[in-house]
């Protein structure tokens, strides 16, 4: 019988680092007959941390709008809150329970463009249109309120609930062109029962504002996809001011 070799803790370290430990996940997967694929699936596990289907919070929200049209014309303003809160609700539920993209540190020349671009469409808009479309339609979209409340609405509610749930939930997961008609969706079915008695009288500068809206919300996802969701938030709160308070004061 042959006697034991002494133990040498040099080869031994050595063989312990030419042959890595395999994890006793690994061992188990293993011993059951996994294939690699099966195991890689089990390694990045699903991640269940989704707050739903925004679609379907698309839908709940844009209902909720067309529900709350008998209050109006003497709630507008509460019918805007809730219909901006409920969007604002589904995005905030993603951000804490999903995987929305989260704001980071941002550079001061993307929002410096955001700022920029906004300023590009709604100045030309500003100049031509304003006494003709811009100050009547500012009329009929915000009845009845003071500039400090809608000063409220165009720089904090509406840029936050739809920069959020548009720019920030839908356009993780949609095309491009089909993030921006949803948007424009969105905004005819909130802002037309307000002001229906011009858009049936005037279809000619409802046809304006429909395509004022779809080149707004069409920028705001170009912008988010070039300089990133903080620029698109500052440059639907500038297109705001441009386009809808300066009119609205004149």
């Amino acid at each position: 019988m042959m006697p034991e070799a002494p133990f040498d803790p040099l080869k031994d370290a050595k063989d312990r680092s030419s042959h890595p430990q395999v994890a006793p996940e690994a061992l188990e997967t293993a011993d059951r007959g996994e294939t690699s694929a099966e195991r890689t699936a089990i390694t990045r596990r699903p991640n269940f941390r989704g707050a739903g289907d925004p679609v379907f919070g698309f839908v709940i929200a844009a209902a909720l709008s067309i529900g709350l049209t008998p209050l109006l014309p003497d709630s507008v303003e509460l019918r805007y809150t809730l219909a901006w809160g409920a969007l604002a609700g589904v995005s905030v539920l993603s951000w804490l329970l999903g995987t929305m993209e989260r704001i980071g540190q941002e550079r001061p020349d993307n929002l410096g463009w955001g700022i920029l671009y906004a300023v590009m469409l709604g100045i030309p808009f500003l100049v031509f249109l304003s006494p003709i479309v811009l100050a009547p339609a500012a009329d009929h979209l915000f009845p009845g309120m003071s500039s400090g409340s809608l000063l409220a609405f165009l720089v904090f509610v509406m840029p936050l609930a739809e920069t959020l749930f548009f720019r920030g939930l839908l356009q993780g997961q949609l095309t491009f062109w089909l993030v921006g008609l949803l948007a424009t969706l969105w905004n005819i079915v909130l802002f037309f029962p307000v002001m229906w008695d011009a858009v049936a009288e005037r279809p000619a500068v409802t046809a304006v504002i429909v395509i004022l809206l779809l080149m707004m919300n069409l920028l705001y996802v170009y912008v988010r996809k070039r300089n990133g969701l903080a620029a698109a938030w500052i440059c639907q709160i500038v297109a705001n001011l441009v386009i809808l308070y300066i009119p609205f004061l004149q």
